[in-house]
């Protein structure tokens, strides 16, 4: 049987809230700038997304896995592009995407959940800290309507705090009737807690229009692009993208992972049009990946990774790179990609240069906890 608050999930987005396909997450902000954060859940393969070819350990580590550059893009003469990220290097030759190697959060360990823990919440330790640096990114910039909007049948982590929020979730069954609507409506309007919610509902429907979003990659970023090009729109938003965990077969496994990456980048720069170029789209994972292959065409858990920042606000066609190398003496625990970036410090910087916030003081409401890392900055054109 449903609960009232379940079937007022279900009614407001069409009939059918279930995303299982990426998750999509909307803040409406006071700022003309969008900021868009992209979580690969799943611990992305850095070593492979962003290439150290130059690095003579590389090759021997990675045997099989080892990416052929001859088909890559050359970012500079250290690093190359996995080839299907194709729309990306071509992102990255204007000017328009940079990426930041052997960067990590404060987690140390290997398990997805707390690390995923660890990434969206901005602490140091898992489950120290309730809400998520998206919200409180959310309370910094302030809003109007809606403070936050998700796309997904239960909120992530990253946006869950004191910030109002509403949800949407495409769905392929048939959409609610306007007179169902209706009716539901005149049910919760003597309910003081259901009214406003359903209210937030009705707003984030509104807003969707006649998207009729598919769950592809592709239509994930039109459906975000419609969002956020709106002038009443949402102007932070987080997209959620899952499959990273590649301990076997890993080569096909990642092709078709960073394709489907590639293709919602694409859609979504397509689709913002002029916005393109006030916006930000960062893209990040909980860890990394083992420095050598396993046994079994694949990696395991590690540690450092690669992250990335696409959009025309993005002072771009760069590598940021403190290298450590990939001997074994190199090596976190001699296993891992080590850390020498915080990603921390990427957010903080990001986020604070594309919306115009002071970035010592996003950085302290966004990562009280995680430690005194400076953050990044010169990350976005002024």
């Amino acid at each position: 049987m449903l609960s009232r608050r379940h079937f007022l999930r279900v009614a407001a987005a069409g009939a059918g809230a279930m995303l299982v396909a990426p998750h999509i997450v909307f803040a409406n902000a006071a700022t003309d700038r969008r900021f868009v954060f992209v979580i690969q859940r799943g611990a992305a393969d850095g070593l492979n997304i962003v290439v150290p070819y130059a690095d003579p350990a590389y090759a021997g580590l990675r045997g099989a896995l080892a990416i052929d550059t001859s088909r890559a893009a050359k970012l500079d003469g250290t690093f190359a592009l996995h080839p299907a990220l194709a729309q990306t290097a071509q992102m990255y030759r204007s000017g328009e995407a940079l990426f930041v190697h052997a960067i990590a959060s404060p987690y140390r360990d290997r398990s997805h959940f707390d690390g995923q823990n660890v990434l969206e919440t901005g602490g140091r330790a898992p489950y120290q800290v309730k809400d998520g640096w998206l919200n409180r990114l959310v309370a910094q910039v302030g809003s109007t309507q809606e403070n936050a909007i998700a796309f997904a049948p239960t909120m992530p982590l990253a946006l869950r705090g004191a910030a109002r929020a509403t949800s949407y979730a495409p769905s392929a069954l048939p959409a609610a009737s306007d007179d169902l609507l209706t009716r539901v409506s005149a049910l919760y309007d003597g309910d003081a807690q259901l009214r406003g919610l359903w209210a937030s509902a009705m707003n984030a429907r509104g807003l969707a229009g006649d998207a009729h979003a598919k769950q592809d990659p592709a239509g994930v970023g039109k459906l975000a692009a419609q969002f956020l090009a709106r002038p009443d729109g949402p102007r932070i938003a987080m997209i959620e993208t899952g499959g990273w965990d590649t301990h076997s077969a890993q080569n096909a496994r990642l092709s078709n992972q960073l394709k489907a990456l590639d293709t919602l980048l694409a859609a979504l720069r397509d689709g913002l049009g002029p916005a393109w170029g006030s916006t930000t789209v960062l893209v990040a994972t909980e860890f990394g990946r083992t420095a050598a292959a396993n046994g079994t065409g694949g990696t395991d858990h590690g540690q450092g990774s690669v992250a990335m920042l696409a959009g025309g606000a993005v002072a771009g066609g760069r590598m940021i790179a403190d290298w450590p190398g990939l001997r074994n003496a190199d090596l976190y625990e001699g296993r891992d990609l080590k850390p020498t970036a915080s990603l921390d410090a990427l957010i903080a910087g990001a986020a604070a240069e594309t919306l115009r916030l002071d970035p010592q003081r996003t950085h302290a409401a966004l990562f009280a906890q995680a430690g005194a890392s400076q953050p990044m900055t010169g990350l976005i054109k002024t």
